[in-house]
């Protein structure tokens, strides 16, 4: 097992770490704005690249970089959703995501507000749609940014932390502990398994949102809007988009 992760970790270790530390960020900003997440799980490519951090400049430049590149995505991902998020939605992209899901994210943005863009970044499949249902919505762009910085910081650091904890941890147990692999593995499992548990708490908990038997509450997000010509400015709140 050890021989197997020193070549796994060498093979990332021997990119250039300006180039992997983009590289993330590039990886996170298209699983928020262009749906890529739907297939290629942004977990997946901070954990990997986090394996190979080294010094505290590495793993702030990767938790930075991956913060600016989650903002990035999903502020293109409001940006689609302001101007073309019906033609997304009925494109034949959008009708392999499913109408399901469509209606899921719109109810529970217009129930819950700003407490859904925090929440959905921990979320499966609503991660990546709901900037682009935002963006179809008439909260305004700082509202929005105002919700998600904190849930992509937070998303951010936990994940370049465990991956860099357990691969540092790894290299200076190999050459001591014959079984160091079996523990970097079982680290990053056990931290898998509980965020997979928290998801799918967070999705009992807020299930009841996203039901289509609920009637939305007083105060909810206006009706989705066909495009900016269509938008209604709230007079209760004097950001701009």
């Amino acid at each position: 097992m050890n021989e197997l992760l020193d070549g796994i970790l060498g093979t990332v270790e021997s990119v250039d770490p300006v180039l992997r530390t983009l590289l993330a960020g590039l990886g996170i900003m298209l699983e928020t704005s262009v749906l890529v997440g739907l297939v290629v799980p942004g977990d997946t490519i901070v954990i990997v690249a986090a394996t190979a951090v080294e010094g505290t400049a590495e793993y702030f430049g990767l938790a930075f970089a991956v913060i600016a590149g989650a903002l990035i995505g999903e502020s293109i991902g409001f940006a689609l959703g302001r101007w073309f998020g019906p033609r997304i939605q009925h494109s034949r992209l959008g009708r392999r995501i499913g109408e399901h899901n469509w209606h899921r994210a719109q109810r529970y943005l217009a129930r819950r507000g700003g407490p859904a863009v925090f929440i959905s970044r921990f979320l499966p499949v609503l991660h990546s749609l709901v900037p682009l249902t935002v963006g179809m919505s008439d909260m305004t762009y700082r509202r929005f940014l105002a919700w998600t910085v904190p849930a992509c910081v937070i998303w951010s650091f936990a994940y370049v932390s465990v991956g860099s904890a357990a691969a540092g941890g790894y290299r200076k147990l190999s050459e001591d502990l014959h079984g160091a692999g079996y523990l970097f593995v079982g680290v990053i499992v056990l931290f898998l398994v509980i965020a997979w548990i928290g998801k799918k708490v967070l999705l009992r908990i807020e299930r009841r949102h996203m039901a289509d038997d609920v009637t939305t509450p007083p105060g909810g997000l206006p009706p989705m809007h066909e495009g900016p010509a269509a938008e209604a400015t709230d007079p209760s709140e004097g950001d701009s988009r």
